[in-house]
C-alpha cells in the first residue's frame, strides 16, 4: 500500500495552466467516485483551489500514469498539456507535503490561513462521497492536529503580509475597540476589498465605502453590512471617519489639509488614522503636520510588511521542526498498523479458547462439582489452551536451532 500525492500549484505552474486543471465543487463527488474506481485506488481526496490542484490516495499501484491519465481525461486536456507541471510525492513525502501544505508553508504567502480551510473542506468532500477509509482519514486528522500545533507553537500567522492588513493591525494599536468605530474606505478596487475584509473580520463597528463609480462602491459595502456614498459626498462625511483609507487611481489627491482640518474640528479632536494606500498618493502630505492625525503611506506599510515576511521567514523554520517530527508520528502510527490483522486474529483464538474453556467449566458446575473445582478445571484448562501451540513452535524452533524465534519470544512475551 502506497499514500501518493500528484498534483501542480503556483510554484510549478502558471495559472493558465492551473485554470484548466480547477475541479469546480459541484463536481467534485462525483470525480471522486470516479476516482476511487480505478485500479488499485482505495482511497482519495481531491483539494482544488485558484493556486493548486492535489489528488491524495492511498493506492495497491503507485503507478503515476494512471493518475496523471485520469487528470488529463477528466479535464479534456492531452497528457503533454499538464506532465510536465505535475510533481509527485509517495508515502513520507505525502505526508510531509500535505503538512506543509496545511501550514501554509507551501502557500504563494507564507502562513496563510486559509488553506486550512479549503484542506478540511477537501476532507468532508471526500468522506461525504465515500471515497475514504481508516487511513486518509487518519493521515487528514493528524494533518490537522499538525497544523493546529504550528499555529499554535510559532509566530507564523500572527503578522501582517499584506498592506491591507498591515493597516488594519495598525488601525488595533490606535484603537483598543474596533467594535465602536467607522472605517472610511475610499475607493473599490482590490486593496479596498481586502482592507474592508479584514476590517470586517477585525469586528469594525461600521464601513463606509466612497467611489467615483456609486454601484462599484454599493455593491462592495453591502458584502460587509456597510453603506455607499459617492466621492463627491465625501466632505459630509468625512467627521464621522475614525479610520480613513485611500487607494485609488487618481492622479491629485483627495483629501487635502484643508478639509482634514474641518473633519478633526467636527469631531472635537478625536484621533483619526488615515492610511494612503495609493500612489501617486490620494491624502496631500500635509496633512501629516494636523495633530489628532496618524498619516501612513503606502512606504511605511511596506516596510512593516517586509519585516513581518522576515519574521514568518523564521517561524517557518521552526514550523519544519515540528513538522518533521509530526511525519514520524504519523509514520509510527502506519507502521503498527502492519500487526493490527495479526492482532484481531491472536484475539479472536484466544476468544474462541476462552469459549471452550468455559464451556467445560459450566458442564462440571452440572454434574454436580464445587464451584471451586470448576474454577480450577477453567483455570487450568485455559492456560493449556492458552499455551499448547506456542509451546509446541517454540519446542519447533529449538529442534531448528531458530534462535531468532526463540529470542523474539522471549522480548514478545517479555520473558526474563
Amino acid at each position: 500500500m502506497t499514500l501518493v500525492a500528484i498534483g501542480l500549484s503556483h510554484t510549478t505552474a502558471p495559472v493558465s495552466i492551473r485554470e484548466k486543471l480547477a475541479f469546480p465543487t459541484e463536481r467534485l463527488g462525483d470525480l471522486l467516485r470516479h476516482l476511487i474506481a480505478l485500479p488499485g485506488i482505495k482511497e482519495a481526496a481531491i483539494l482544488s483551489t485558484c493556486n493548486r490542484t492535489e489528488l491524495y490516495c492511498h493506492t495497491q499501484n503507485p503507478d503515476r500514469k494512471i493518475l496523471i491519465d485520469w487528470l488529463a481525461q477528466t479535464q479534456n486536456l492531452a497528457v503533454e498539456e499538464i506532465e510536465p507541471y505535475l510533481y509527485l510525492h509517495t508515502d513520507r513525502e505525502t505526508i510531509r507535503h500535505l503538512f506543509r501544505v496545511a501550514c501554509g508553508l507551501d502557500s504563494m504567502v507564507l502562513g496563510e490561513p486559509q488553506i486550512l480551510g479549503q484542506m478540511k473542506n477537501a476532507y468532508q468532500t471526500a468522506r461525504r462521497a465515500g471515497a475514504l477509509d481508516k487511513i486518509l482519514s487518519r493521515l487528514f486528522q493528524h494533518t490537522f492536529s499538525a497544523a493546529k500545533k504550528v499555529r499554535t507553537d510559532t509566530s507564523i500567522g500572527s503578522s501582517a503580509v499584506s498592506v491591507a492588513f498591515a493597516a488594519v493591525r495598525l488601525s488595533q494599536q490606535i484603537f483598543d475597540d474596533l467594535a465602536r468605530q467607522t472605517a472610511l474606505l475610499i475607493g473599490a478596487g482590490e486593496t479596498i476589498e481586502l482592507t474592508a475584509q479584514h476590517l470586517y473580520q477585525q469586528g469594525i463597528g461600521k464601513i463606509i465605502v466612497a467611489n467615483r463609480t456609486f454601484d462599484r462602491a454599493h455593491t462592495l459595502a453591502s458584502q460587509f453590512g456597510g453603506y455607499a456614498i459617492a466621492l463627491r459626498e465625501l466632505p459630509n462625511h468625512l467627521h464621522e471617519a475614525d479610520i480613513i483609507v485611500s487607494s485609488t487611481a487618481s492622479q491629485l489627491p483627495i483629501l487635502g489639509k484643508g478639509a482634514i482640518e474641518r473633519a478633526i474640528k467636527h469631531r472635537r479632536h478625536k484621533p483619526v488614522f488615515m492610511v494612503d494606500l495609493a500612489v501617486p498618493r490620494d491624502i496631500e502630505p500635509e496633512v501629516e503636520q494636523l495633530a489628532d492625525v496618524y498619516l501612513y503611506t503606502v512606504d511605511d506599510l511596506r516596510d512593516i510588511v517586509e519585516e513581518n515576511r522576515q519574521a514568518r521567514k523564521e517561524a517557518a523554520q521552526l514550523a519544519e521542526e515540528i513538522i518533521a517530527m509530526e511525519v514520524e508520528h504519523f509514520l509510527a502510527w502506519l507502521r503498527s498498523q502492519g500487526a493490527t490483522d495479526t492482532i484481531r486474529a491472536l484475539r479472536s483464538q484466544a476468544e474462541s479458547l476462552r469459549e471452550e474453556a468455559l464451556e467445560r467449566a459450566r458442564r462440571a458446575l452440572a454434574r454436580g462439582e464445587s464451584p471451586e473445582e470448576a474454577l480450577e478445571l477453567l483455570a487450568h484448562t485455559l492456560t493449556n489452551k492458552l499455551l499448547h501451540t506456542p509451546s509446541v513452535q517454540l519446542r519447533e524452533a529449538g529442534i531448528n536451532e531458530r534462535h531468532d524465534l526463540i529470542a523474539a519470544a522471549r522480548e514478545l512475551f517479555k520473558l526474563n
